[in-house]
């Protein structure tokens, strides 16, 4: 059972989705062929082209949530299609894909023609940024189902990978040791928790520096865009590191995310003594009086994305990643266990 009460008070019942996912799963699996590789629940979907075939299609969607209500209130609209390509290439980025193609959703009541055109600039820089082609989408006028101002907009994304390149977390055994990439703070999730303690609490504006964040406003902390882990995992796993399993750490955390990749038999330890937090948790912690177990259900605590690599293949994998630009810690290991994830000193 969930126990983010915050979360759940700021409008997100993490329980509920979890019962509404399982739903899905099962509806959604009555609808598989013969060419789909892949299990509900994964970071995306793998479907075999041709048919026996070892080329994959894998393919994702995803949003940006309510960090597009920080933006709009900013005024700042293309880092959020940059913040959606970003999260939709780590999540195929876990599997071993290689990105090949876009598509964008926008829906919205009154959003004018420049404001939709920044929207498809993030986007646009983003494809670029990455190698992807932004090759179409959909814009929807829609004011019976938006407000005035609201708007949503959805990222759709279609990559390769052989088969032998594949990276589904099956591999991961008892010694593997884990790398955390840092990441930049909230990247797209945990914004109605954060706005809900920060902002609709009336303690903050976004124009606001509070000292903890070392001269950023709210607004900043908490706009920053997701990074894409792209280039920095693709050149480590091209120097010959054997990779047994990737998470991207998105809604639900280190713990919510890594267990999607766990094997039955394995339990995952993490030690996070050394990841430096963004300022932002802590303030939003703080200001909250959010305990800690919920920070760490919610957030991403500065881990972006995990990685299980065979034990003597640690120190090189560290040097190939810091060598990209990347922020990588040894963060823990996996034992065998029960299925489970352990983030020491969390309550």
């Amino acid at each position: 059972m969930s126990k983010s009460k915050f979360y759940k008070d700021a409008g997100v019942d993490l329980a509920a989705a979890g019962i509404a996912k399982s739903k899905i799963a099962e509806l959604a699996k009555a609808t598989f062929t013969d060419s789909v590789v892949s299990e509900i629940g994964t970071f995306g979907g793998i479907y075999r082209f041709p048919a026996g075939s070892d080329t994959l299609l894998l393919a994702s969607s995803d949003g940006v949530g309510t960090k597009l209500m920080v933006a709009s209130a900013m005024g700042i609209y293309n880092s959020v299609g940059r913040d959606l390509v970003n999260h939709c290439v780590n999540d195929l980025l876990t599997l071993g894909a290689d990105p090949m193609f876009f598509l964008d959703y926008i829906g919205h009541a009154d959003l004018t023609p420049d404001r939709i055109a920044e929207l498809v600039d993030g986007l646009s820089i983003a494809c670029c940024e990455n190698g992807l082609a932004l090759i179409g989408g959909e814009t929807a006028q829609m004011p019976g189902v938006y407000s005035s101002g609201d708007f949503d907009i959805v990222g759709f994304i279609v990559g390769t990978s052989q088969e032998s390149n594949l990276v589904d977390g099956s591999a991961i055994a008892p010694g593997d040791k884990l790398i955390a990439i840092a990441s930049n703070g909230l990247m797209t999730n945990g914004f109605s928790l954060a706005r809900n303690v920060l902002l609709d609490s009336g303690r903050f504006s976004l124009e606001d520096s509070p000292k903890i964040l070392a001269g950023e406003t709210v607004g900043e902390a908490l706009l920053k865009i997701h990074p894409s882990f792209l280039d920095p995992v693709r050149k480590m796993r091209s120097s010959g590191i054997d990779v047994s399993g990737m998470a991207h750490i998105t809604g639900g955390g280190i713990g919510g995310n890594f267990i999607r990749v766990l094997p039955k038999n394995c339990k995952a330890i993490f030690r996070l003594a050394e990841i430096p937090v963004p300022p932002i948790f802590e303030l939003i912690r703080i200001t909250g009086k959010v305990p800690m177990h919920e920070m760490f259900e919610v957030f991403n605590m500065g881990v972006g994305f995990v990685i299980a690599v065979r034990p003597g293949d640690l120190d090189r994998a560290l040097e190939s990643l810091r060598g990209s630009g990347a922020s990588a810690f040894a963060c823990g290991e996996i034992v065998s266990g029960d299925h489970s994830v352990l983030i020491e000193g969390i309550d």
